[in-house]
């Protein structure tokens, strides 16, 4: 396997990017070089969305990469950022680079391979494969809409995985009709489920298929979880109860986001 590099902002990182990612690590151990604040509004002519501190904390949850090293402030956008201490053997961009000649001109005078994805391997949501961190652990649930992940997001996964292997449910489309009204899911639940299973802390993602609040209720039959786990905006809809009814320990988590980010809604964050 070879050394792989990306470079870009991944500022409100969906699940193209993610699916870059996935693809590109398929290559070999993949770093990604994330441009500063300051390369970014260069580069766009804007202020990014997301700091450097919520992105680099975003992209070091993806399970398919390795390791972030930010680069900046000022940058050749193409030109591999020379970072002390690490020599990639692949450079990977995206299909729809506008003009990839700089980037394979710079790559063939110093050593390295140029790669352009295709288009068609970045298609669809593939379903990943369960990441069981070893044997005795108890069996974490966690269910939501996740219908526009963040950092929040992230944070909660992060700290549930700490009592256990974790289980995202995700809704379904009609029940999240039903329960938040038209104009919802944003995004299909092949989809959602696929963002979220893109993050190291999750064991595995699945979709609900069942109805109102407790739509996850079939899988947790299945599952057969030791924890369920909330945050104090989902402690609601009947599930304390069920989980007193079926022996399950019941966990409500402060919302906290990490360590010098801000806090986030999806709400907030789509904007209806």
């Amino acid at each position: 396997m070879k050394d792989v590099a990306v470079t870009g902002g991944f500022d409100n990182l969906g699940s193209r990017e993610l699916r870059f990612l996935q693809e590109a690590s398929t290559l070999g151990p993949l770093t990604a070089l994330l441009w500063s604040d300051e390369a970014l509004t260069l580069l766009t002519g804007k202020t990014p969305k997301f700091a450097l501190s919520e992105r680099l904390y975003f992209l070091n949850a993806v399970r398919y990469v390795s390791r972030v090293m930010p680069v900046g402030p000022t940058l050749n956008f193409d030109v591999l950022p020379d970072v002390e201490g690490f020599r990639p053997q692949v450079w990977v961009d995206e299909p729809n680079l506008a003009n990839a000649a700089p980037r394979q001109t710079f790559c063939r005078e110093h050593g390295l391979e140029h790669y352009i994805l295709p288009p068609e391997r970045l298609q669809g949501f593939p379903e990943l494969p369960v990441a069981s961190r070893g044997p005795g652990r108890k069996r974490v649930v966690v269910t939501g809409c996740y219908d526009w992940f963040h950092s929040g997001h992230v944070r909660f996964f992060e700290e549930v995985s700490a009592y256990g292997d974790l289980y995202v449910i995700v809704g379904h489309d009609a029940n999240i009709r039903l329960l938040k009204g038209d104009g919802h899911p944003f995004l299909p639940q092949e989809e959602r489920r696929y963002l979220t299973a893109s993050i190291r802390y999750v064991t595995e993602a699945l979709i609900s298929s069942g109805d109102g609040w407790l739509d996850a209720e079939p899988e947790l039959r299945r599952l057969k979880p030791h924890i369920y786990a909330v945050n104090e905006d989902g402690d609601r809809g009947g599930k304390r109860e069920y989980c007193e009814q079926h022996g399950i320990q019941y966990l409500v988590l402060k919302r906290i986001p990490a360590p010098g980010l801000p806090m986030r809604t999806s709400t907030d964050l789509r904007g209806f």
